[in-house]
């Protein structure tokens, strides 16, 4: 059970990992949680050489989806920016790095 943050605390720590190959129809969470569990996620993708996008209003609704699940449609867009970015930075063709989704 999570305990309320008191004021002036940090605020706890999240993190989903997504999945995706070529053929499927979206992006799947294969990995999420809260502190330490969002740590572990953190530390193991950086130990694998994966990159480490931060955006807690992203996250946030991708916290939303249950593991093993396909992202909704609402997400394809910013994901797919996400994505084009990332395949960009590892073909060394710099694109401006992705906006933050509106709302949540």
């Amino acid at each position: 059970m999570n305990r309320p943050e008191s004021p002036g605390e940090a605020p706890r720590a999240e993190a989903v990992a997504l999945a995706y190959n070529a053929g499927q129809s979206a992006p799947t969470v294969v990995a999420k949680g809260r502190g330490l569990i969002a740590a572990e996620i953190i530390s193991r993708a950086k130990e694998a050489g994966v990159y480490v996008h931060e955006s807690p209003e992203l996250v946030a609704l991708l916290m939303q989806v249950d593991l093993d699940a396909r992202i909704p449609p609402e997400l394809y867009v910013v994901v797919a920016e996400l994505l084009a970015w990332l395949y960009s930075l590892e073909a060394g063709v710099p694109l401006p790095a992705p906006t933050r989704p509106a709302g949540g």
